[in-house]
């Protein structure tokens, strides 16, 4: 007998406000960059005070959202999960990637306040700008945290690079990030650290990569495997 298969409408509670104003040099999991920063926005009726008495007392939430930039047409098995290369295949529903049977995503980020206009401000976060969020849920340490869990796809986070910097291109961020009251160098460089570029590439040290955080264009390069040093920041064109 055939599985039924219904369908489900979902409404859209709030977006996020992102430092991530592009996919390119988003931490692959949230908390990696606990500088990486935004805002909740929530729509009506759950913009009041109502919806989120008590969400004070808790330090982390759950964020469900959408993948609105990776939506898919088509069915997929199997992913490929830049965390492996990028060149292996595993099920998709043993991988966090992107391209989900319903485009859905989950983030466990840290609740840093709710202003005044019930704004959620958080940290720790994966997500990009304007990225439609579908549910927001309390974490609970004792039933969440699992001591004997394990995962061995992927075991330990992924070993870091070591980020430098041109003289005038740190002057550059600390500058920026003062005008943005953001902590931007340490952003560039939990971000830069996790090595955005596809696993499998071997970068010449000739090659420019960017990327935009805030309304800031930042550029790098490889100058030899395992380091990175940041050439420019500069505000987006």
């Amino acid at each position: 007998m055939a599985a039924q298969m219904d369908s489900y409408s979902m409404q859209v509670i709030g977006y996020m406000r992102s430092c991530f104003a592009e996919k390119f040099a988003i931490p692959r999991q949230p908390a990696l960059a606990p500088a990486a920063r935004g805002i909740i926005e929530l729509c009506p009726p759950y913009n009041q005070p109502q919806a989120l008495a008590g969400l004070e007392q808790v330090s982390h939430i759950w964020v469900i959202f959408v993948f609105h930039q990776a939506l898919e047409q088509q069915q997929r098995l199997q992913v490929r999960p830049p965390r492996l290369g990028g060149n292996r295949y595993l099920g998709v529903f043993a991988s966090r990637s992107s391209h989900r049977p319903n485009s859905m995503g989950q983030s466990l980020v840290k609740l840093e306040r709710i202003d005044e206009e019930c704004r959620l401000h958080v940290s720790g976060i994966d997500l990009l700008d304007g990225t439609p969020v579908l549910d927001i849920k309390p974490y609970i340490p004792f039933v969440e945290s699992l001591p004997d869990a394990h995962n061995r796809i992927a075991e330990a986070p992924p070993p870091l690079l070591s980020v430098d910097w041109q003289p005038e291109a740190l002057a550059q961020a600390q500058q920026h990030g003062q005008r943005l009251n953001e902590p931007l160098v340490e952003l560039i460089k939990q971000c830069l650290a996790q090595d955005p570029k596809p696993a499998y590439q071997q970068p010449d040290p000739a090659r420019q990569y960017g990327a935009r955080l805030h309304d800031i264009n930042v550029i790098w390069h490889y100058p030899q495997p395992g380091q990175i040093c940041v050439l420019q920041v500069s505000v987006a064109g």
